[in-house]
């Protein structure tokens, strides 16, 4: 037979006839020992296989196994593991699991083992579960309720900050979101098409949308916190989250949530209540063949309203030159005849006002005298207040749905079985910039008298669908799957203007957007040996992956400078239309400019895996593995990585575990590709910064070089401990992680304004100042995590868990700034890694994260306590003055829980029940009142004392 026949001969086995083996059943039943009843959902594997299933809803199950006798391994979110011995295929067995901690959890990540749990993986993984959080936390959206849960995992709702208001960056163990690898059942997750590129922590980041996918349709996360890039490839570094979808059958959960902030300083520090948010979620499943075939579907929706909590503004709001326009605009005049060089009409109507002016003056004399502050004259002239002119300084508004399927279907008696997951979602957002003031050039005044508030409203979609088939091919465990998915991030922007189209500007603009696609192949194949050593399993598999990145552009108007006349400025030489003042109209949208058909680019780029990956059991005691990964990129080259990993088993409940690892993280697609123009505050200045990309021109003249792979090396050392008579579980993991070459968003470069090539850039940009993305630092990150466990019966029907986790973290810039002989030669090297990006690198998320959490239940009722310890921040600023240290806060969570029947439970509580807030911040950054609390680093935010109600409803 040809070796060509015999390949085809194995992909039509792999797909449609896998191999029948001679196999033989062996059934049982699952129950609770607590309650004796039935438990459904609980999964069976044989040891050191893939094959398994999973009980039914009178936890009944059967599977097959191909020789006796057998291993077989029960695990269920929040039970202790048990191991069973089978010895023939004619026992019936009843299986009773007690409640345990989740560390005894079978998991997915961390080890290609496919019976290792939790607290044997020689790396540490926690597991989360997530129904318990959603019925008793007050957070249902994925990256609030994880930053209060995950010590090592950070993430805020951000503001004043464009997109990224709509998408929370998210970090694990203090290093960037796109350094954080996120996985559902073990499949590889597509980013965000967002790149954070405004004052946040992450700045220069593209992180992954954890807020697209339903909590309710999660079972269990699993978070692994060591550097997994020769397991599973780029954007590991920090560790992976992994998000295990539910597989439940014949149960409809339905969750429906509201809540609001009933706080001191809710609507702007008046008090009262704001920020209204609403979510509904069902989840249901059915069974498919009677071999543990399931299909699970979750869907969701929320709504939240935005909320403020600035008091009010305290600068200057009107000129002498406003009050002239009041006094014309009431006598019915067209205020955009006041721009003319004739300034008859200026004098008449500012003499009107009562200014005194000199009918002979000249338009300069009258320029100097008329941009003199009359704020406080015009605000009682208009019947206006100062809080008439505040941002939005708070929460963005959303609205959203989102819909998710989990699916499995055995084809055989043997564990071949097809399997999907896919998830559709859509936003849409609203959030508002920083007010134009009437005495700004950049408010067009004829259009907005008394200034504007501008809106950018997103709609964000996502769609991802995996298709996968896995088997058994002569005892080798066989993967191949194809993982899908797409973002897409658009932009309209409302209420504003184009300064420079003065009355021809349009109030609504299409500003275009981003979009992110990414297309996974991978084949695993594995093997466990138990008759090698102590066991040895054996991993090796391939990715292949294709990524496409796009910026869509804008309308004209949303991006185009125009001249007095209404012709787009294309050359350096045409000058923009002018406010009386002779300053120059700023062109596009205000609040944020639109991208123009000169940003619009389509990128592709692929890369190649290869992956082998070994764990020995060497003994009863010592376990060790060792992975290695060979990636290659289209774009810019190709990367190998290893990890070593150890466990020893000191005694029966005390294990010691060690890694060693290499890793790597391609610079994304965004950062490669992305260029726009954008309206950055510097310190309350606004500043038109234009986004240049590496291969550009401006970065040639700047000497900065295009961007190539971080690279890491990292270890940890940690132990974990079991006291069954105390039922207690502890687990302390210290590691070290350094980072080189970087990726950073850098400062903005201002050209010397005397009309060179960098100048005629900018111009062209529509920009005053240009940034990049730049490998240009090394960074060390150090940290301590700690995790108990613990539970106790208090009499017959009372039962105490409690949580104790915390992490000590630190990350610091080692070594010089790695700019260009360039820059180095113009002084410029502080503003290619400015003072502000080592804060928000070093210093704008806590350091220290500790939570306490305590769940007690009493027959019907639940009583769920928390407190979180949040660390000190320092201000992200350039002046190093201003860099205010934030003091550390304890935020405290309560709710109580009533089981009304079997079927329905309620839950009332808060979050942040003490109406906690950071400090405030002092004189120098409120920037004339807009921050009374920081917009750039952030503990927990600044919404106050959260409550909620939640009706709970299970039908079986």
């Amino acid at each position: 037979m040809s070796k060509i026949l015999q390949f085809k001969m194995f992909l039509f086995s792999l797909f449609l006839m896998p191999v029948i083996a001679f196999s033989q059943q062996v059934s049982g039943t699952i129950t609770d020992g607590t309650s004796n009843l039935p438990l459904a959902g609980a999964n069976i594997i044989i040891k050191g296989t893939s094959t398994g299933t999973i009980s039914d809803f009178d936890g009944n199950f059967t599977l097959n196994a191909e020789s006796f006798p057998v291993i077989l391994v029960v695990s269920s979110v929040g039970y202790d593991t048990q191991e069973v011995n089978v010895s023939s295929p004619s026992q019936s067995i009843k299986i009773t699991l007690e409640e345990g901690v989740a560390l005894d959890e079978v998991v997915l990540i961390g080890s290609r083992n496919p019976s290792r749990t939790a607290i044997d993986t020689p790396v540490p993984v926690d597991v989360i579960n997530i129904s318990e959080l959603t019925s008793q936390g007050p957070q249902v959206n994925l990256n609030k309720l994880l930053n209060f849960v995950a010590p090592s995992f950070t993430s805020n709702t951000q503001t004043i900050s464009d997109g990224t208001d709509h998408i929370d960056p998210a970090s694990l163990r203090g290093l960037g979101p796109d350094q954080v690898l996120v996985l559902i059942n073990g499949k590889r997750r597509h980013n965000s098409s967002l790149v954070n590129v405004n004052g946040t922590f992450g700045r220069g980041s593209v992180g992954t949308d954890l807020n697209a996918i339903p909590s309710g349709s999660i079972k269990r996360l699993e978070v692994l916190r060591d550097g997994a890039a020769a397991q599973y490839g780029s954007d590991a570094i920090a560790g992976v989250i992994n998000i295990v979808l539910n597989d439940n059958v014949n149960q409809l959960s339905l969750n429906v949530t509201t809540g609001a902030n009933f706080s001191k300083n809710a609507n702007d520090q008046t008090g009262g209540v704001d920020g209204e948010t609403i979510n509904v979620s069902a989840n249901y499943g059915l069974p498919l063949g009677d071999n543990g075939g399931f299909i699970n579907f979750t869907g969701d929706f929320d709504f939240r309203e935005d909320y403020g909590r600035m008091k009010e503004w305290e600068g200057d709001v009107f000129n002498l030159y406003n009050t002239v326009e009041r006094f014309a605009s009431n006598d019915g005049y067209d205020l955009s005849d006041l721009l003319d060089d004739d300034v008859t009409d200026v004098i008449q109507y500012g003499n009107a006002a009562g200014l005194g002016l000199d009918p002979f003056a000249t338009k300069a004399d009258l320029q100097s005298i008329l941009s003199a502050d009359n704020t406080t004259a015009e605000l009682a002239a208009r019947g206006l207040v100062r809080s008439d002119f505040n941002m939005r300084v708070g929460q963005s508004e959303v609205r959203g749905g989102r819909f998710f399927a989990n699916l499995s279907l055995p084809l055989d008696d043997n564990g071949t079985e097809l399997y999907s997951f896919a998830g559709a979602s859509s936003r849409k957002g609203n959030s508002a910039g920083f007010y134009r003031l009437p005495n700004q050039s950049r408010t067009y005044t004829p259009a907005y008298i008394n200034g504007f508030l501008p809106e950018i409203n997103s709609t964000i979609t996502d769609k991802s669908l995996a298709v996968g088939i896995k088997g058994k091919i002569n005892d080798w465990n066989i993967d191949l799957s194809n993982t899908w998915g797409k973002n897409a991030f658009l932009y309209t922007i409302g209420n504003t203007f184009n300064a420079s189209l003065q009355n021809a500007s349009p109030t609504t603009f299409d500003a275009g957007g981003f979009n992110f696609m990414q297309n996974t192949v991978n084949l695993d194949i594995n093997k466990f040996y138990d008759n090698i050593l102590s066991g040895l399993n054996v991993a090796f598999g391939a990715e292949y992956r294709l990524e496409n990145y796009e910026i869509v552009a804008g309308e004209e108007a949303s991006y185009g400078q125009y001249t007095a006349e209404g012709e787009l400025i294309t050359l350096p030489t045409q000058l923009s239309s002018v406010d009386f003042f002779d300053n120059s109209r700023p062109g596009g949208s205000q609040v944020f400019p639109g991208f123009s058909p000169a940003n619009e680019l389509s990128r592709d780029r692929s890369s190649i895996a290869g992956y082998f990956d070994l764990e020995a059991d060497f003994s009863e005691t010592f376990l060790a593995s060792f992975a290695t990964r060979f990636e290659n990129y289209s774009d810019f080259g190709s990367t190998i990585n290893f990890k070593l990993a150890t466990r020893l088993k000191a005694s029966d409940n005390v294990n010691i575990r060690a890694a060693l690892n290499t890793g790597f993280r391609a610079p994304s697609l965004h950062q490669l590709n992305f260029n726009s123009t954008s309206t950055i505050f510097q310190d309350g200045i606004p500043v038109e910064v234009g986004t240049f990309s590496n291969d550009s021109r401006a970065a040639n003249l700047l000497g900065i070089p295009e961007l190539k792979e971080e690279t890491s090396q990292s270890i940890s050392l940690g132990f974990t401990a079991k006291f069954p008579d105390a039922n207690l579980t502890v687990t302390v993991d210290g590691y070290f992680v350094s980072i080189d070459d970087r990726v950073v968003y850098t400062g903005q470069f201002a050209g010397p304004g005397t009309g060179t090539e960098l100048d005629n850039l900018l111009s062209q940009a529509n920009a005053s100042a240009a940034s990049f993305f730049a490998n240009a630092i090394d960074t060390e990150s150090k940290g301590l995590d700690i995790v108990l466990t613990h539970k106790t019966d208090i009499g017959s029907n009372m039962r105490l868990k409690s949580d104790l986790s915390g992490t000590l973290s630190k990350t610091k810039k080692v070594g010089a700034i790695k700019a260009s002989q360039v820059l180095e030669d113009a002084g410029l090297v502080g503003t290619y890694f400015p003072e502000d990006s080592r804060i928000y690198l070093e210093e704008a998320v806590p350091r220290t994260k500790i939570n306490l959490t305590n769940s007690l239940t009493a027959g019907k009722f639940n009583v769920f306590l928390r407190n979180v310890f949040f660390g000190e921040v320092s201000e992200a600023t350039t002046n190093v003055a201003n860099q205010q240290v934030y003091g550390s806060k304890v935020v405290t969570d309560l709710s109580f829980g009533y089981k009304a029947s079997e079927s329905l439970t309620l839950t009332i509580g808060a979050n942040n029940l003490l109406d906690v807030y950071p400090d405030r911040t002092i004189e120098a950054n409120r920037s004339s009142g807009r921050f009374d609390w920081s917009r750039r680093s952030q503990q927990f935010g600044a919404a106050g004392r959260f409550l909620f109600a939640r009706l709970s409803f299970k039908l079986k």
